[in-house]
């Protein structure tokens, strides 16, 4: 019964995405990746239940199927953290699945009680084809598998070059998503079909759980990206709305030193003055203008002079304004979180972890060690 909802399901979500108005090309590949986890659900809940007899015509199409999911979550993972890929490139992916559908091209011409009789002889005449395939299938899984999880640990480093917040970052989606990949391999590797295909059957449960919970992924919201923001990449979403940045390439020798130096002076003076770093959502794109430079030019800067990258540099700017604020005796009738919150800090778990980052204790613990008292003083 699991399989069946699994089927439905999976083949629900597939047409919720091919049917959505303004989808992406990332949207296209979990489109047919689900599709393709529902025809192979499909396939193993016919051979489980024998009722393969029934659809004889969908014999052998599981047997390369394990070779293509790995190349679909790589893809997806691909587009989604703002690369582009090429129908080539694609195609190369899924090459090795062509490959064996071609050495299966003879069980495919094959009459229904021929076929039949292959499955219910543990493949006889196909033994040698059917060891290749076993050996491919882990080896290609892992490695797509180690290959998404650089693509999201670049898209991570990323992401602390171009905004001062992560609170908000939907990296969630990707990383569950990569945890129930990894869980399912681990049980093609130490279990067995039941448990694999239980587990299968679990992750589009999942997936539609937090499809639905992931603002877009299956509605038809769209939406417009800014008309100067054309040739930026999408490197993530910031909960219901696309997270637009640049990608930061540059070269030291590309900027002299002077003027990498005047630009730094000027940030630091801008930040001093107008105390930019107090707006939560406050972005590389958005201290450029202000700037009128280029944004590889004030990474490139921040990254330089201040050796750090964008979110830990303003984020180091919000702890010292906030230590500077905590010595007020105005301020002591505030909590701790209510000061962050006014330096710029959206969240007490990014409060926190930031400044035990900066200073090397707890915030309560600075206060103690300052012997400050605040009125209403919340533990963090």
């Amino acid at each position: 019964m699991l399989h069946v909802i699994g089927v439905v399901i999976s083949l629900f979500l597939s047409t919720l995405l091919f049917t959505k108005r303004g989808k992406s090309n990332a949207d296209l590949v979990l489109a047919f990746w689900l599709f393709l986890i529902c025809l192979h659900l499909f396939c193993y809940y016919l051979l489980a239940s024998a009722k393969f007899l029934e659809f004889p015509y969908l014999l052998g199409l599981e047997i390369a199927m394990p070779l293509l999911h790995g190349p679909f979550f790589f893809l997806y993972t691909t587009l989604l953290t703002g690369k582009r890929i090429s129908k080539l490139y694609c195609f190369l992916h899924l090459l090795p699945a062509v490959l064996v559908y071609i050495a299966l091209s003879k069980f495919f011409l094959l009459s229904a009680t021929e076929k039949i009789f292959i499955y219910e002889n543990n493949g006889v005449g196909y033994l040698g084809l059917l060891k290749i395939i076993h050996f491919a299938i882990l080896p290609s899984g892992i490695a797509y598998i180690i290959m998404s999880l650089y693509l999201i640990e670049e898209h991570r480093k990323n992401i602390s070059n171009l905004v001062s917040y992560l609170e908000n970052i939907n990296l969630n989606w990707l990383r569950n998503l990569m945890i129930g990949m990894c869980i399912i391999w681990l049980s093609i590797l130490l279990g067995n079909d039941i448990s694999t295909f239980t587990l299968v059957d679990l992750y589009i449960l999942f997936i539609g759980y937090s499809g639905i919970k992931q603002v877009g992924m299956f509605s038809n919201n769209v939406i417009p990206l800014p008309a100067n923001n054309l040739e930026m990449g999408l490197l993530g979403t910031i909960e219901d709305k696309p997270l637009i940045t640049t990608r930061v390439k540059y070269q030291k020798s590309t900027i002299g030193d002077r003027f990498l130096s005047e630009i730094h002076l000027q940030v630091k003076q801008l930040m001093q003055r107008e105390k930019l770093f107090k707006d939560p959502e406050l972005g590389l794109n958005e201290l450029a203008e202000q700037l009128n430079i280029h944004p590889n030019v004030l990474s490139q800067v921040i990254n330089t002079l201040e050796n750090k990258n964008f979110y830990d540099y303003i984020n180091e700017l919000r702890i010292e304004e906030f230590k500077l604020i905590l010595m007020r005796p105005e301020n002591q009738k505030f909590t701790l979180l209510a000061l962050a919150y006014e330096v710029g800090f959206n969240s007490k778990t990014s409060f926190n972890r930031n400044f035990k980052k900066k200073i090397g204790m707890s915030p309560t613990a600075y206060l103690k060690q300052h012997k400050i008292h605040l009125q209403a003083t919340i533990r963090l």
